[in-house]
């Protein structure tokens, strides 16, 4: 390296051209999109598997289809989430009849994911499942305050479903509990747990992991004292930087890079 009498030259930053960044990607035809969305959901059932977020078998995430907008890819009934592969997903029409594959669907579940998606034409994705620390700021019908950066993506924009009726089996509760989501991106369902969604796959899975982590957070804050709530303006704009889907699809992929490298066998 050539210099001068003051030192040496340093050597010029790399064009931003030449640096790689993901971003979603775009689709040349609905097969191709299609099997993204599949390769996604089981990736995603993975982690959550490796996350113990499953509960006997409680649990779902769907994956609209990019061509039958009213048919939703799912995991099937009693698989566990860590052997999912994309070949075991399902797909169910509106009424839970499974259309595609060779499982049942749990029908209490896809009851409410069908009522929100039918609700929310812009969400590819719903995801709910029976972690630990959601159901216990679910237990208290608490939402999440703003006292932490990741908890700020939800500020105003989540909501509680303030009831209890038991297994959700029909469509009438399904109904309620969308309406209650509303336009935001997750819901806290009292006595039960979270619920997220996202314009893919990777948006609502990541809202559920940061959301049951911001949980976590709060519960263990108020167990050692009082936290300090982030001001409404710094909350609001904290959000506006962070609480979109484009923001949360690029803080999942490494955990996809993760689980498809180190679980190859998951796009089978």
């Amino acid at each position: 390296m050539h210099g001068t009498p003051l030192g040496p030259i340093p050597p010029s930053p790399l064009p931003t051209d030449q640096l790689r960044f993901a971003m979603p990607p775009m689709h040349e035809s609905v097969e191709d999109e299609r099997r993204h969305r599949k390769e996604r959901l089981a990736g995603a059932l993975r982690i959550f598997g490796r996350l113990g977020f499953e509960d006997g078998v409680s649990g779902h995430i769907t994956a609209r289809d990019p061509e039958f907008s009213d048919c939703f890819w799912v995991n099937p009934f009693g698989m566990p989430f860590r052997h999912v592969t994309v070949s075991d997903l399902v797909l169910a029409n509106s009424e839970g009849q499974v259309i595609e594959g060779r499982y049942h669907v749990n029908q209490a579940a896809f009851t409410v994911h069908s009522q929100v998606h039918a609700a929310r034409p812009d969400v590819v994705a719903v995801a709910h499942c029976h972690s630990v620390h959601g159901r216990a700021l679910a237990a208290l019908g608490d939402l999440l305050d703003p006292i932490t950066q990741e908890s700020c993506a939800f500020y105003e924009d989540h909501a509680l479903y303030d009831a209890y009726s038991g297994v959700a089996v029909d469509a009438t509760e399904g109904r309620r509990i969308a309406t209650a989501l509303d336009c935001h991106k997750a819901l806290v369902l009292r006595n039960h747990g979270l619920l997220t969604v996202g314009d893919s796959v990777d948006a609502a899975a990541w809202w559920f992991l940061s959301m049951e982590r911001s949980c976590q957070v709060q519960l263990a804050a108020r167990a050692a004292g009082r936290p300090v709530l982030i001001e409404h303006r710094q909350a609001v704009a904290t959000r506006e930087q962070l609480g979109g889907d484009l923001v949360a699809w690029i803080n999942y992929q490494p955990l996809w890079q993760d689980i498809s490298r180190s679980e190859p066998d998951l796009l089978s």
